[in-house]
Order: C-alpha cells, then structure tokens, then sequence
C-alpha cells in the first residue's frame, strides 16, 4: 500500500457511492457464507472516506491474503 497517499477530496454523493457498493458486495459475501474480516474491512472504510485509492485497496488486500 502507497503509504504516502494524500486523501481525496470526495463528496458526499461519491462516498455514498462507494458505501453502497461495498455493503453490496459485503452481502453478495455473506450469501456465499464467508465473513469479510476487520483488515480488509478496515481497508475498505479508508477507501470509502477517500483516504487511500482503490489501488491501495488493492495492494492491501494482496499483501493480506497472498502469502
């Protein structure tokens, strides 16, 4: 993850957005009987509030669960 990464100024609408789709894709986990863990959950609040990228989310979740 690009620790350097400045926020983003996103607005409300966009974080709305971005909170939908994760509680989305949250319940389209837990439908298939897995649980998103407190990491990448925590992952994804950051991205939600516009202080880290999608790409970061990204990079978190491979250094997370690629081993």
């Amino acid at each position: 993850m690009n620790e350097k990464t400045e926020p983003i100024k996103i607005s409300d609408e966009e974080r709305q957005k971005r909170q939908a789709a994760f509680d989305i894709g949250r319940g389209s986990v837990r439908l298939e009987g897995f649980i998103v863990s407190p990491e990448a959950e925590a992952l994804n609040a950051k991205y939600i509030n516009g202080e880290i990228t999608s790409e970061d989310v990204i990079a978190g979740l491979d250094k997370l669960y690629k081993k």
